[in-house]
């Protein structure tokens, strides 16, 4: 059960490391590849999903429901969940699709871009081969502890700022490790019907890791 808040907390803290993420510029390419196209499509999709009030609504009461269950945690968890789904709703309803596509660097790489076959199935592809190689990057994951700590410092999260701290060292790595090891085994693309037969990835994960290896010796 407490594995099951810390996954929570760092979902949520997740949700609002992206908000301030968008405040910070990132240059761009001014080239727009398939990739980039592709991921304003479906960013497009997702906004409007999650603009949708019903389903806001659905979410929040899940995240209540979860809080209730967790003593040890539960008005942490319900602080955490009351500020941040609210700020993250906020941020939603202003996303532009082209803009969150540079920032997740999906319009600027040209490895990645020349691997799309621009149909939905290899986008979904490169961007799970992408998030591999990023979580299995280890100045990546230095990062984003960094910036959920950050959010554990800020002045919101106050009351709470050790219990914070202490969910992110203490599952931060398990989540990255969890969250490896998901897309590693589940056919990610498959379940999201973005390809029609099992389609997997750990070739392009394994090429990007490959990759990073040699740049590194």
């Amino acid at each position: 059960m407490e594995e099951r808040m810390g996954l929570l907390l760092l979902i949520l803290l997740g949700a609002a490391w992206a908000c301030d993420a968008r405040q910070q510029p990132n240059p761009g390419l001014n080239r727009k590849s398939d990739v980039c196209a592709r991921c304003e499509d479906y960013t497009t999709e997702a906004l409007h999903y999650l603009n949708d009030k019903s389903i806001q609504t659905g979410i929040i009461d899940d995240l209540h429901n979860i809080c209730s269950q967790i003593l040890s945690f539960k008005q942490l968890c319900i602080e955490i969940v009351d500020h941040y789904t609210s700020s993250f709703f906020s941020e939603i309803a202003s996303v532009q699709p082209g803009e969150l596509c540079e920032q997740l660097n999906l319009c600027e790489s040209a490895i990645f871009s020349s691997q799309v076959q621009g149909n939905s199935c290899g986008f979904c592809k490169n961007t799970v081969s992408v998030l591999l190689f990023k979580l299995n990057d280890h100045e990546s994951k230095v990062e984003m502890m960094e910036a959920l700590l950050k959010v554990c410092n800020s002045n919101s999260m106050e009351k709470f700022a050790k219990e914070c701290k202490t969910v992110v060292f203490k599952y931060v790595f398990l989540f990255i490790l969890a969250a490896e090891d998901l897309m590693k085994t589940e056919d990610i693309c498959t379940v999201l019907h973005a390809c029609p037969a099992s389609t997997a990835v750990s070739k392009e994960a394994s090429t990007l890791e490959e990759a990073s290896l040699l740049s590194d010796s």
